[in-house]
């Protein structure tokens, strides 16, 4: 038996809106450890949506809907459901009676659109709504076949998941089986290499093995299935171990974890301090080190170093270094770098410079060269990145960042 969500709305066909609402469910399912293997987003429209329901009856036994549950006249997923399946739909007295007291509540009337979330397929089951004026349906129209509905609004729809489907499913046997992910996350390597350094572990039936990519990282999900969260971890950590052991530096955490949160962590146990100076990047680097939380106690600030002048002044850079090798250079960084330890008296100096375009470059220096410097507390290095000009000036200020935190990571965990 498998699961299928089908998602309702032409505004996410247009990009108006981003689909969380299938990322949530899709990590619910595998809580409760139901198969899912489609996801479709259709329209608002009639003759689409029943193709999508034709196909869908065929491939699972259980269909999840969101959107398309409100009071406009395209609001058409419960009465199409009811058509296709052949069945009338009921007006409830009881959403009628909800309805119109949330209303009272806003010192407002409830208008006449209001009544057709009142109708439901017959047979159905209401899936209340404690927040919001439409409800959703539990229905089985066939035998083997359970249709659930909810509102397109994320914050009503977690809520009568949790509330109500939740139970439902556990209480038809689901949930006895779990199933548990953990996110490796790697920096620094490509996905087809990695894929071939841990290709044995790609065909495990359990746990399961998948890359992916995305934005300059490489992830493996290691996903078990399990009774418990507890025996699908004893699953994935033999598993987990070996990869480790394999990917070597390249690995950097895992679920949550980021270059810059993980950075800080060996920072704050190795009670050491980090600041930076920033050209190209304007700011991105010390963004992503105080998007953790608690990141003061050991990140103490930094300097945007746009202008030359600025370079020369706040950190020190030499007049004749700037002249003879331009700002983008492996020496200009390195002085960046020592500048800006200096100036806040951190143990370590960090610095990005470089040509993010999609102007600036030269046949030389071309966009996409960007230097990171890198200064403790007795030696300095630098280091030179070449990233494709096609992946635009956005891209190339945040892979730059992201390198110049490896950069200092992998020093850290040679040094530790």
């Amino acid at each position: 038996m498998s699961a299928e969500i089908i998602c309702v709305g032409t505004e996410m066909l247009l990009g108006d809106i981003l689909n969380s609402n299938a990322q949530y469910l899709a990590q619910q399912l595998a809580q409760l450890g139901i198969p899912h293997y489609y996801q479709t987003v259709v329209g608002d429209n009639v003759d689409r949506l029943k193709q999508v329901i034709e196909i869908a009856t065929q491939r699972a036994q259980i269909l999840i809907f969101t959107g398309g549950l409100g009071p406009t006249p395209d609001d058409l997923t419960c009465e199409t459901i009811a058509d296709f399946f052949g069945s009338p739909l009921i007006e409830r007295a009881e959403i009628i009676e909800d309805i119109t007291k949330k209303y009272a509540t806003r010192n407002r009337i409830m208008s006449a659109s209001n009544r057709k979330q009142a109708l439901i397929p017959k047979g159905a089951d209401i899936l209340p709504n404690p927040t919001g004026t439409a409800p959703g349906i539990i229905w089985q129209p066939r035998s083997n076949l359970t249709i659930f509905t909810f509102p397109g609004v994320p914050s009503e729809m977690h809520r009568m998941w949790e509330e109500t489907a939740v139970p439902y499913l556990k209480n038809q046997g689901w949930g006895k089986q779990i199933i548990y992910s953990r996110m490796l996350r790697f920096w620094n390597v490509a996905e087809s290499t990695l894929a071939e350094k841990v290709s044995a572990y790609l065909n495990l039936p359990n746990p399961t093995v998948a890359p992916y990519a995305s934005k300059g990282e490489v992830k493996l999900r290691v996903s078990a299935k399990a009774s418990s969260e507890a025996e699908a971890q004893s699953l994935i950590a033999p598993v987990e171990k070996q990869i480790k052991e394999i990917a070597g530096f390249d690995y950097f955490g895992a679920d949550d974890d980021t270059l810059a949160s993980v950075v800080g962590e060996i920072l704050r146990k190795s009670r050491q301090t980090l600041s930076v100076a920033e050209s190209c990047t304007g700011g991105t680097l010390g963004q992503m080190l105080t998007d953790t939380s608690g990141s003061s106690d050991y990140f103490w600030g930094g300097v945007i170093s746009y202008d030359n002048s600025v370079k020369i002044g706040m950190l020190g850079v030499n007049v004749q270094d700037l002249e003879k090798h331009g700002a983008v250079s492996a020496i200009v960084a390195e002085q960046m770098a020592i500048g800006v330890k200096k100036q806040l008296s951190t143990t370590w100096g960090l610095s990005i410079t470089g040509i993010a375009g999609p102007t600036g470059g030269t046949e030389t220096k071309p966009v996409g060269l960007v230097y990171v410097g890198l200064a403790g507390e007795d030696a300095v290095e630098s280091f030179e990145f070449r990233f494709n000009p096609v992946r635009g000036r956005s891209l190339i200020r945040h892979f730059s960042a992201c390198h110049a935190l490896d950069s200092l990571r992998r020093r850290l965990l040679k040094e530790g």
